[in-house]
């Protein structure tokens, strides 16, 4: 592919991301991945420029843009090399055209950056929710040791006692640890909200809302497979990939169950005011998580930031059914506005008297409000917002 080719192709793209943001489709991911499987002209070099340059645009484009030619047009206004690259060549972009229009510079849509100032995040802090995040394994403590494993790359060791960082694209999945189950990829925030749960061997553990099992995982390591620990969901393509991951990662302990919306309580009848510790890792706007998917802004309404409150509330009180005298409820979700974290501990601590907050001593994260807050300007982490709940007993 020429250079301009290359721009008329994040061009393209940018069409299918923004389309897909508006209409809750594919991921930008799964679309790159999928527009160049059926270009496979395209060598490795061009599909890593075409990638840099559709998130690049990504990233500096604040509101929707109308199209992805002014989502690149509003790139190369601050890049003269990108802007003579449209020069209407074979396969490359229409020469600009005078005055032509270009989309809005910003991190998010303009309502969306207020609701991030109003929970505290601005300036240095909004600002770094569009760089670009390392790649975080766990070293699995069922198989291996993080002083002693043995990896093609030696990583920097993390607050989280299994922890190791590596650059962006690190290719661990190809290695052997890996492989064997050793390793997985958890991002640092993420190591230190399972750390909060403080699960012990023994006890009766749920991941309420465990998705794909990362969680789940890293829980079943600190039991060392002693105890009972349920993995629910009511996705039933995500929950179907935990178990070759547990088995992988020799996570014997995980026992998964699919749940029916709307009648989760029906699915747990015998655990009900039994359990040590659930977890709730709960569905949300994903604000701390732009650094990986930077078109996830574009995805959300206000309308959509209300279901998800809701949906939180809902996991709670579940939770809050499930747990014995005198047990924890940690939730957890990786935004960094207070709809959906600060809140929403407040609001269940007030339906809830007796239940006490115990805000969690971790190495990473300040205080917020009841619980603790993890950003990647200040901590190098995604961003979470998690709470201890203690039942009365």
């Amino acid at each position: 592919m020429t250079p301009a080719a290359r721009v008329q192709a994040a061009i393209e793209l940018l069409d299918a991301i923004i389309a897909a943001a508006q209409n809750e489709g594919a991921p930008a991911d799964r679309l790159i991945a999928e527009y160049f499987r059926i270009r496979r002209y395209a060598g490795s070099k061009d599909r890593r420029a075409v990638r840099d340059l559709v998130y690049a645009a990504v990233r500096h484009c604040g509101e929707v843009p109308a199209s992805g030619r002014a989502a690149m047009v509003a790139l190369a206004a601050r890049d003269e090399a990108l802007c003579a690259l449209f020069d209407g060549s074979p396969h490359g972009p229409a020469p600009l055209g005078k005055g032509e229009g270009q989309a809005k510079a910003g991190i998010a849509p303009e309502w969306l950056e207020d609701l991030l100032r109003a929970s505290g995040i601005e300036g240095d802090e909004l600002a770094a929710l569009m760089g670009r995040a390392p790649l975080d394994i766990r070293v699995n403590a069922l198989k291996a040791g993080r002083a002693t494993i043995q990896l093609p790359v030696a990583g920097e060791p993390l607050a989280a006692a299994q922890g190791l960082r590596f650059p962006s694209g690190t290719q661990v999945e190809q290695w052997q640890a890996w492989l064997d189950g050793a390793i997985e990829v958890q991002d640092h925030g993420s190591q230190l909200a399972c750390l909060a749960a403080d699960a012990k061997p023994g006890e009766t553990v749920v991941d309420l809302c465990a998705g794909a099992g990362g969680k789940a995982l890293a829980l079943a390591a600190a039991m060392a497979n002693g105890g009972r620990l349920i993995a629910s969901d009511i996705d039933r393509a995500r929950l179907s990939r935990l178990a070759p991951r547990a088995q992988r990662a020799g996570a014997g302990v995980i026992e998964t169950l699919l749940l029916d919306p709307g009648r989760e309580l029906a699915a747990f009848s015998d655990l009900v005011g039994k359990v040590d510790c659930v977890l709730v890792d709960a569905p949300c706007s994903g604000t701390g998580t732009w650094r990986r998917k930077p078109e996830a802004k574009w995805r959300l309404t206000p309308e959509r930031l209300g279901r998800f409150a809701a949906t939180q509330d809902q996991l709670l009180e579940i939770a809050a059914r499930l747990v014995r005298p005198g047990g924890r409820i940690v939730y957890v979700t990786c935004s960094l506005l207070d709809a959906e974290g600060r809140t929403r501990i407040e609001g269940f601590l007030t339906r809830h008297p007796g239940w006490q907050a115990d805000v969690p001593d971790l190495p990473l994260g300040r205080v917020h409000g009841h619980g603790i807050r993890m950003t990647p300007f200040h901590d190098g982490t995604d961003g979470f917002f998690l709470a201890k709940l203690v039942s009365p007993c």
